[in-house]
């Protein structure tokens, strides 16, 4: 894989308790809202979103779908994303 971004969707105290090695926290809230801090990534980038059980990525990419992003993987949760093979 190339260039990706893991997002935590999750809220900053749960962030704060642990989260995957790289990833930003863009709660669901702020997503929902409209975000700006996405405004500078290309719409193509691979974008890894995760929370704790995947209901709220799952809410998450719908909405960055319709920001415009194409590359979009529910990686439900902390174990999950670390599993995956990102390179």
């Amino acid at each position: 894989m190339g260039k990706h971004i893991i997002i935590d969707v999750r809220e900053p105290f749960e962030f704060a308790s642990g989260h995957v090695e790289g990833a930003i926290n863009l709660p669901l809230a702020q997503i929902m809202a409209g975000t700006n801090r996405l405004d500078d990534v290309p719409k193509d980038t691979k974008l890894i979103v995760y929370c704790r059980s995947g209901g709220r990525s799952a809410t998450s990419i719908k909405y960055l779908e319709k920001m415009g992003f194409t590359d979009l993987i529910n990686g439900i949760n902390t174990d999950h994303v670390n599993s995956l093979e990102l390179a």
